[in-house]
């Protein structure tokens, strides 16, 4: 018997595949062209946009999708009951990462507009899968902590600037490129390091100790080393574990169990014992947190980063639906309401990614001013944009309807990773505390801050009477660790609206001064007031290359 055809299949949109990531979004093609020198564009360019279409190809983002799929297993023994400490990822997740290293997400410490190019890949890339973007993070980090011991730098930098990936375990000597883990937190601490229980007991080689202790959280634990922290007999110090010794043996590094996280499911997140582990001290005894602070402010405006992919990303499929999609009459894009609500995630996304690039080129800078800079404004810029990070991606679902909750539909994923980079690495009042101590004890920082924002000052009356509201409020001091968020926010908002004044289209800037300084906003998106050039706005954050 024939089967009967119920209905016809329409109104769906097309997916969003076969584009590229880069050269589709405006805002960010635009933060490269500006903070990337003439001499380098067009190499920087290619190079993205090569990375932008493979991002956007049907088979990468098949890949994210069974990576997060089929997550990592932990295989504790062998068959033949020798304890390995192994974590088994499906074929896709080799793929993505090696397609990050070879990509040069790894590499922004070796090769000029290093960091500019690298941030806006890592942008471009966290939109495929998350996941993997931690180890690459953690790979990038660990450089300029490496540093402060140039023995270990010149042995371990050539392997994490590599653009090979190979994911055997065997000594590092033995491999073209190395990726690299973090473990600072146990149980009894969390964020506060200072309360680390490991013991570090020197050996007779110089620079060696042996590691008992425990971490509760350690990313990648299938890297070729970790940098941890652990009590020598000088104090809380820095320390290099390799996962494999020189001579083939595994160091011994039990992992107990791996997290079973709300999203980031394709990456493992396990937690390790030491029982007499090898390890190398990097820097010196006591100074373990000066030692290891330059990467965790690496890994501070990687998260910035991945969530400003997130929320483009979110942004990007909401308005691509709604492009297509029609109801009640017309184009859901079309429709004065939903073109508010599109046009405001456009907003964020648009600040979130013009604040990153602007961090990244400070670090190409690297003059004494722009490190002033980066000491408050990335945790500031950490603290803001992965809190806008879910909201953002929840908002965007919710653009799609009852498709947006399906997992088919890809949103499912972005909502559960959204709150993740604000956890990791100092969740929001670690980053608020700390914008706090930059402006007691740094007064440079300050200054810097105040520098770059200067640079707008004049060109919108908003602007220049949120500076000075924000001025008001550092000048009482009463009560100010209460008020940290408060302050850190307006901080970032008035930092995001000075690049928006300066380098966006007029129409985007004027929208954002006007709700996010201005106050004239409701508190969910798609309040933004009616007589704004709203069109303009979603038509520039249209994924189209």
């Amino acid at each position: 018997m024939a089967r009967t055809t119920t209905h016809t299949v329409t109104n769906q949109p097309p997916p969003l595949v076969g584009y590229d990531v880069f050269g589709a979004d405006r805002a960010l093609v635009e933060a490269v062209e500006r903070h990337t020198e003439a001499g380098l564009l067009d190499e920087v360019l290619d190079e993205l946009s090569a990375l932008g279409r493979s991002a956007g190809s049907a088979q990468v983002q098949e890949w994210g999708v069974q990576a997060n799929e089929n997550p990592p297993r932990l295989r504790t023994y062998d068959r033949y009951g020798n304890r390995i400490d192994e974590v088994e990822f499906h074929p896709a997740w080799h793929r993505l990462l090696g397609k990050g290293v070879g990509s040069g997400l790894t590499t922004a410490w070796a090769r000029p507009a290093g960091h500019v190019r690298r941030a806006a890949g890592f942008l471009v890339w966290t939109q495929v899968e998350a996941g993997n973007c931690c180890p690459l993070s953690m790979t990038h980090a660990a450089v300029p902590a490496l540093r402060a011991d140039p023995e270990l730098a010149a042995e371990w930098e050539p392997r994490l600037t590599s653009t090979v990936y190979e994911r055997e375990l065997r000594p590092a000597r033995l491999k073209a490129g190395a990726v690299f883990g973090m473990g600072m937190t146990e149980k009894q601490g969390g964020s506060d390091v200072r309360a680390n229980t490991t013991v570090a007991r020197p050996l007779a080689e110089d620079g060696t100790y042996e590691l008992t202790g425990h971490k509760w959280f350690c990313s990648a634990p299938m890297s070729d080393g970790f940098l941890v922290l652990a009590q020598a007999d000088g104090g809380l110090t820095c320390f290099l574990v390799p996962r494999v010794l020189e001579d083939g043996a595994r160091n011994t590094f039990l992992v107990q169990r791996l997290k079973d996280k709300l999203g980031n499911r394709s990456n493992a997140s396990g937690e390790v014992e030491f029982d007499g582990t090898w390890a190398r001290r990097v820097g010196e005894e006591g100074r373990g947190v000066r030692t290891i602070i330059e990467m965790v402010a690496a890994t501070r405006l990687d998260c910035a980063l991945g969530s400003a992919g997130l929320m483009r990303q979110a942004v990007a499929q909401a308005i691509h639906h709604c492009t297509y999609r029609e109801a009640f009459g017309g184009k859901l894009l079309d429709k004065p309401l939903m073109r508010n609500v599109l046009a405001d995630l456009a907003l964020e996304s648009e600040a979130a990614t013009a604040l990153t690039l602007r961090l990244a080129a400070a670090y190409d800078d690297g003059s004494a001013q722009e490190r002033a800079f980066l000491r408050i404004a990335v945790p500031t810029a950490k603290y803001w944009v992965t809190k806008r990070c879910t909201p953002v991606v929840v908002e965007a679902a919710e653009c799609l309807g009852g498709n947006g909750y399906v997992e088919e539909w890809g949103l499912p994923r972005l909502v559960r990773e959204s709150p993740l980079n604000s956890v990791w690495e100092g969740a929001g009042n670690v980053q608020a505390l700390d914008v706090l101590r930059a402006l007691q004890r740094e007064p440079e920082a300050f200054n810097a801050y105040l520098l770059e924002i200067g640079g707008a000052r004049g060109a919108d009356h908003r602007l220049d009477a949120a500076v000075k509201h924000l001025l008001a409020e550092l000048g009482d001091l009463e009560g100010i660790e209460g008020r940290a968020r408060r302050l850190v926010e307006r901080m970032a908002l008035v930092l995001q609206g000075s690049l928006l004044v300066r380098y966006a289209p007029p129409e985007v800037a004027d929208a954002f001064c006007a709700s996010r300084l201005g106050g004239d906003w409701g508190s969910a998106f798609g309040t933004l007031p009616h007589t704004l050039d709203l069109t303009s706005v979603v038509t520039r954050a249209r994924p189209v290359a």
